[in-house]
């Protein structure tokens, strides 16, 4: 290994066991993210199941929701990025099954 890529390892190993680092891994800015993942997960994953399942009033209050938590997500100090991402991922599954569920209604 180079001086160069071992200096590199050395900090990356130094920030994970920073305090800073383990005490954002205990907050809720790390743990509600991660549990918020559920939703664009399943949403992906009826992806391929049958449009007639998909509720138009369940997607469009997801859709509303991911909109006004990606505000949130970026307004609050300091900007959590991990819930951004989630909800992002999340209005764009939401829109996908909003459009599966118009083209299957139409």
């Amino acid at each position: 290994m180079s001086q160069a890529s071992g200096s590199i390892a050395n900090r990356f190993v130094q920030k994970l066991t920073s305090k800073e680092f383990r005490s954002y891994l205990m907050s809720t800015h790390f743990w509600g993210p991660v549990a918020n993942w559920g939703l664009p997960l399943a949403a992906i994953g009826d992806f391929k199941k049958d449009p007639s399942l998909i509720s138009g009033n369940m997607t469009l209050a997801l859709c509303l929701y991911s909109g006004l938590f990606m505000r949130f997500a970026i307004a609050v100090k300091p900007q959590n990025y991990l819930l951004f991402a989630c909800h992002f991922t999340n209005e764009i599954a939401q829109l996908t099954q909003g459009y599966r569920y118009l083209q299957y209604n139409q």
